[in-house]
């Protein structure tokens, strides 16, 4: 048989609670005197078949009916939902602030909290927290007191660091934080098991899928090539999209995705720490060379144009040898006087 998926979430019937409860409450109320009433008329033997029939009226509904409709009541805060079903078929779901009242009969469903294999996080938070694939919860939502109410807040999930392969084949260690909220409830509840551990597996899913499109960083020689390092609003953004079409049969929205750690992995760090130093080096290098040769040649222009000194090819190449020298040594230069012909 197909699984059937649920694709909209519908607002259940509901009325004013407080009405509810106060009738209800006049009602009980109403049943307790006319069981006294009825008590007294069958003692009294006037009118028994009317005593004994305010007696079993008033006893069925203090006893069955009035707390029946107790269990319709319902309390729920600012950015909670309950998800109701009716005998197992979706019913409605009910949200915002409020004291409601709904069919006594419909059931609140509970969203799955924990799993048979998951621990806790030990030590000091061992009796304060659990955790739910990369999420932590409150120990007291898991279990058997597990709250049937889902929360419209926005949550935060704080990602593993994984190594991935980036678009050139270099390990390295990413990690991401995920700002997310739930927008449909039944959804939630209903087309997936646990929201919350699904939502951590399609994280680190799409994750894979973003990172082996780029490389960790962007090669000298390439014009507008997007890398981790430095498109990092480019890459938050094509991860938010990635993300969310794979969390869209959970009915969760993703606020924001954003990388949180990245590094090479230490396999290789080492290497690439001394690729990235011979790149600077290089690039110092380049930097100096041009500056000489621009000063060399400013030195012999001013030189000719001034009629300082009448050179030679022999003498230019000797001058330009030792300024170069000078100006691209990486220390101090020591003079050397020459008292005659450098023939």
């Amino acid at each position: 048989m197909a699984q059937e998926i649920i694709e909209f979430e519908k607002e259940a019937k509901s009325s004013n609670g407080m009405f509810a409860l106060l009738a209800n409450t006049v009602l009980m109320l109403a049943s307790v005197a006319a069981l006294v009433y009825g008590i007294f008329l069958a003692k009294e033997g006037a009118a028994v078949s009317i005593g004994i029939t305010l007696i079993v009226a008033s006893s069925t509904y203090l006893c069955v009916l009035g707390p029946i409709l107790y269990c319709g009541l319902k309390v729920l805060k600012p950015n909670e939902a309950l998800v109701l079903t009716f005998f197992g078929t979706y019913y409605g779901t009910l949200k915002g602030p409020g004291f409601f009242f709904v069919n006594p009969f419909v059931t609140a469903v509970a969203p799955a909290s924990t799993h048979p294999s998951t621990g806790s996080t030990g030590g000091a938070e061992k009796s304060q927290n659990i955790t739910v694939g990369n999420i932590s919860i409150p120990a007291s939502s898991v279990g058997a007191s597990a709250p049937k109410k889902i929360s419209l807040k926005a949550l935060t999930l704080n990602n593993d660091r994984q190594k991935i392969n980036d678009a050139l084949g270099n390990p390295i260690i990413i990690g991401i934080v995920v700002v997310w909220k739930v927008v449909n409830s039944a959804k939630a509840v209903f087309n997936v098991d646990n929201y919350t551990e699904f939502l951590s597996i399609q994280c680190d899913s799409a994750l894979r899928n973003i990172v082996r499109l780029y490389p960790y960083d962007a090669s000298d020689d390439a014009d507008n090539e997007k890398s981790l390092r430095g498109s990092s609003q480019e890459i938050a953004d094509s991860l938010k999209v990635e993300i969310q079409k794979k969390v869209e049969l959970a009915g969760l929205e993703i606020v924001e995705a954003r990388i949180t750690h990245l590094s090479y992995a230490p396999e290789i760090a080492q290497a690439m720490l001394q690729k990235q130093q011979a790149s600077a080096v290089v690039a110092a290098r380049q930097l100096i060379v041009e500056g000489a040769v621009g000063m060399v040649e400013m030195a012999l222009a001013k030189l000719s144009a001034n009629n300082i000194v009448d050179l030679d090819e022999e003498r230019k190449a000797a001058m330009v040898s030792n300024l170069l020298v000078v100006l691209c040594g990486n220390k101090e230069a020591q003079p050397i006087v020459n008292s005659g012909s450098i023939y």
